[in-house]
C-alpha cells in the first residue's frame, strides 16, 4: 500500500470512525509492535505482555494520527510505542517492593558506573561493575534493571551476556529492521541541524558502533573531548526527541 492509499485510509477513518478501517490500519502496522516488544524482552517482562502494550499503544497512535502532518505514519507510531513500553516499565517498577539488599547494591552499581564514566568516559559493563564490586553479575543485572527508567544512553545487557551496550545502540542494531519501520528518518530529522561533526558522532558511536577512542582517533582529538561532545550530542538529541518519546 502507497503512503497516499494510507493517508487516505487515515482520513476516511478519521471521517467515518469505522472500526474496520481502524483495524484495517493496524494489520498493515502491528509488525512494527511485534518488533519494538521483541527489543525489550528480557528486562523481566514476558513478550506476550509486552506485544499487548506495544498493540494498544499502536491503537492509541492511530487514534492521535493526523495524515495532514506531512509525516510518515511510521515515523510518528515507532517513538510512540517505544514511550509507551517504557512507560509500561517504569509503572511495573513502582508497584514492585525492592528487597533491602537489592536496592543497596543498586545504589552500589550506579555510584561506580557513574564514578566510571567520569573517569574513562565510557560505561562500564556488567563484567567489570561485578569484578569491581565483588559482586555476581547476575545481582548487577538485577541492581540494572530496578528503577525501570530506560534512556537512550542507559545500559542494558546484550542478548549473548558479553558486553552491555546502550539502549540506543540495541534499537538501531537490526540494520533490515531498522530500515523496515523508518527509525532513520526519524532520527536523521532530528539532527539535520546538527553541525558535520556531530552528525558524523552518531553515525560513528551509534551505527558503527565504534568506541570513544576510535572516533577520537578518526577526529584527531582527545578520547576525553569526545566523551564530552558524546554527552552533549545526547542531550540535544533528547531534547530534540522529548515530545516524541
Amino acid at each position: 500500500m502507497t503512503d497516499e492509499k494510507t493517508n487516505e485510509l487515515f482520513k476516511r477513518y478519521k471521517e467515518t470512525g469505522d472500526e474496520k478501517l481502524r483495524n484495517e490500519i493496524a494489520e498493515k502496522y502491528l509488525y512494527i509492535a511485534d518488533i519494538l516488544a521483541k527489543k525489550f524482552v528480557g528486562r523481566g517482562v514476558e513478550y506476550d505482555d509486552l506485544k499487548q502494550v506495544a498493540a494498544l499503544a499502536l491503537l492509541r497512535g492511530i487514534e492521535r494520527f493526523d495524515p495532514d502532518m506531512g509525516m510518515q505514519f511510521t515515523t510518528f507510531i515507532t517513538p510512540t510505542i517505544a514511550g509507551e513500553i517504557k512507560n509500561y516499565f517504569r509503572d511495573k517498577s513502582r508497584m514492585v517492593k525492592v528487597p533491602r539488599r537489592l536496592g543497596e547494591i543498586s545504589m552500589a552499581v550506579k555510584k561506580y558506573a557513574s564514578e566510571y564514566e567520569s573517569k574513562y568516559g565510557e560505561k562500564p559493563n556488567v563484567r567489570n561493575i561485578a569484578k569491581a564490586l565483588s559482586l555476581s553479575e547476575e545481582d548487577v543485572i538485577k541492581a540494572l534493571e530496578i528503577g525501570g527508567t530506560i534512556s537512550l544512553d542507559g545500559m542494558a545487557p546484550s542478548a549473548d551476556g558479553e558486553e552491555d551496550r546502550s539502549l540506543y545502540s540495541l534499537i538501531s542494531a537490526d540494520e533490515d529492521k531498522y530500515e523496515e519501520f523508518e527509525t532513520k528518518e526519524t532520527l536523521r530529522a532530528a539532527i539535520k541541524d546538527f553541525d558535520e561533526q556531530e552528525q558524523l558522532l552518531i553515525k560513528y558511536r551509534y551505527v558503527d558502533e565504534l568506541s570513544q577512542s576510535e572516533i577520537a582517533a578518526r577526529f584527531g582529538v582527545s578520547q576525553m573531548f569526545v566523551s564530552r561532545m558524546e554527552r552533549k550530542v545526547l542531550a540535544k538529541l533528547r531534547e530534540k526527541l522529548k515530545g516524541a518519546f
